[in-house]
């Protein structure tokens, strides 16, 4: 049995198509393949003392300082020829495990990723906050640089980005592109964020936003005329505006709904599924669509989230769709089973009256 190598194990994962490595003791190395864990059996099980030398082998001097304080260390680790990997060490039951994600060299466009043209018109707008939610391994990452990659390409902007860590790098085509990253770079979103105003930028790209202040300075910088870009781990528009209002305190909310209706300016909340194999196996994204109408911003002014879904249906002139109609697309087109479209959609009846009435 060939003793494991952590960058062949690496080189495995990008030849095979899958996108995350976990190492974890008293398990074989797993390999996530469009969506599936396959545990490779071809290496030895893992010890405590192995996954320990694994993880201390990719960390510098900071990573392992910070490890040791929290638990747990965000981290880039480079491969040459076969892209970038997202990795987090972290504690398991006073056990070391590691979690790389796969980010490829190449940034595709958006033509290519499938996701709506409406994510291009929001790209070129002046100010405003654009932001892309959704679970956790949904391509929030790559959809965002698919988006800098198009302003990029079409617009001579200044581009701050402030990710942890950065994932895909960027080089300047008719825009310039500083990319920050915490912990080497600066020790902070909000410190990152608050600097970044000072650096003459037009768009501003955090790589999530994670608490009030972030949220708060995200607001203001959308407020004083940049384009501000951002991640949040919600799975719906509605939601994602709920979540950035509920962590406000209740006696500044009704000042904070007034706020984000004036700068948002769109929600790309997204998923990951399965695709059939008909259609190529691997994996298809659904994209939820909201464009900041006059009539949305008075939902979002007036309290009224719970609205937002009509509007979305009504919506399709200007881009948006909800992410049942996605489904029923990518059922029509044979991109992912029945099946598949129930387990994600809002409402299993709804979707089936939705795909029925498409069909009549």
């Amino acid at each position: 049995m060939p003793e494991f190598d952590l960058n062949e194990a690496l080189k495995k994962c990008v030849n095979n198509g899958a996108t995350d490595l976990h190492v974890r003791t008293k398990e074989f190395p797993i390999f996530r393949l469009h969506g599936r864990l396959i545990r490779d059996t071809t290496y030895p099980m893992f010890t405590p003392e192995s996954t320990k030398e694994q993880g201390m082998s990719i960390l510098t001097d900071y990573h392992k300082n910070i490890l040791e304080e929290n638990g747990d260390v965000d981290l880039a680790y480079a491969l040459e020829g076969y892209g970038r990997f997202r990795v987090n060490v972290y504690y398991e039951r006073d056990h070391i495990s590691i979690a790389f994600r796969h980010i490829p060299e190449e940034i595709p466009d958006i033509d290519k990723l499938g996701i709506p043209w409406v994510s291009k018109e929001l790209s070129m707008r002046p100010r405003g906050l654009v932001l892309v939610t959704g679970p956790t391994g949904s391509g929030k990452s790559t959809t965002l640089a698919s988006m800098i990659k198009y302003i990029n390409e079409n617009k001579d902007v200044n581009i701050i980005t402030v990710e942890d860590p950065i994932e895909y790098k960027h080089d300047n085509i008719k825009a310039i592109i500083c990319q920050r990253e915490v912990g080497s770079d600066t020790v902070s979103f909000q410190r990152a964020l608050r600097s970044a105003l000072r650096q003459d930028p037009d768009v501003i790209l955090l790589g999530e936003m994670r608490d009030l202040e972030t949220i708060s300075t995200s607001l203001t910088a959308a407020e004083t005329g940049h384009l501000v870009f951002a991640t949040l781990h919600t799975q719906s528009a509605a939601s994602s505006i709920d979540r950035m209002i509920d962590v406000f305190p209740p006696a500044q909310q009704a000042q904070i709904r007034l706020q984000l209706s004036n700068v948002i300016q769109g929600i790309l909340s997204q998923s990951l599924l399965p695709r059939t194999a008909h259609a190529g196996g691997g994996r298809v994204v659904a994209v939820e669509c909201l464009v900041a109408t006059h009539g949305v911003r008075n939902m979002i002014r007036e309290a009224k989230t719970h609205q937002i879904a009509t509007a979305l249906e009504a919506g399709v002139k200007q881009g948006m769709q909800t992410l049942d109609m996605a489904l029923k697309d990518l059922v029509k087109r044979e991109q992912i089973s029945m099946d598949t479209a129930i387990n994600v959609c809002q409402s299993p009846d709804d979707f089936r009256a939705l795909l029925s009435s498409s069909n009549s």
